[in-house]
């Protein structure tokens, strides 16, 4: 009997460890998947796309882009609501660009260039910190 206690305690041990592990990766999410970062066709193109995603501490948001074309800026929520590209958080002109989600906030990511931005070519996600919330955020 004792031995089967021990047996069942170390199983649970083990499923308990693999469930935060599995809970702690970090991911790689490559922004726009295929179509990448450009101007979309269809304006909620990146509101949809974060739709399908969980954004959490340590994931890594990559963007594919044409150099020289297009960049992107991490900006505030205010530079994003209008599009201001003066004073971003960061800004990376050469692809693949690559953002580490550092915190709990919500990120705002623009394209600078042009009216690119006007054009829908932003994102805002916001950071999860379980594994049932939405990730998505419907700002215009």
């Amino acid at each position: 009997m004792a031995k089967l206690k021990s047996s069942l305690l170390l199983l649970m041990a083990m499923v308990v460890a693999s469930m935060e592990f599995e809970g702690s990766t970090a991911r790689e999410y490559f922004v726009g998947e295929s179509k990448g970062w450009t101007v979309p066709q269809n304006p909620g193109f990146y509101v949809r796309w974060s739709l399908f995603h969980i954004f959490k501490i340590n994931d890594v948001l990559v963007f594919n882009f044409t150099n020289g074309v297009y960049n992107v800026a991490e900006v505030t929520q205010e530079a994003y609501t209008n599009c201001d590209g003066q004073n971003p958080i960061s800004l990376q002109t050469t692809s693949p660009a690559r953002f580490t989600i550092t915190n709990a906030a919500n990120h705002y990511y623009i394209c600078t260039i042009g009216q690119n931005c006007m054009h829908s070519q932003k994102l805002a996600i916001k950071v999860s910190t379980a594994d049932n919330n939405s990730s998505a955020m419907s700002l215009h």
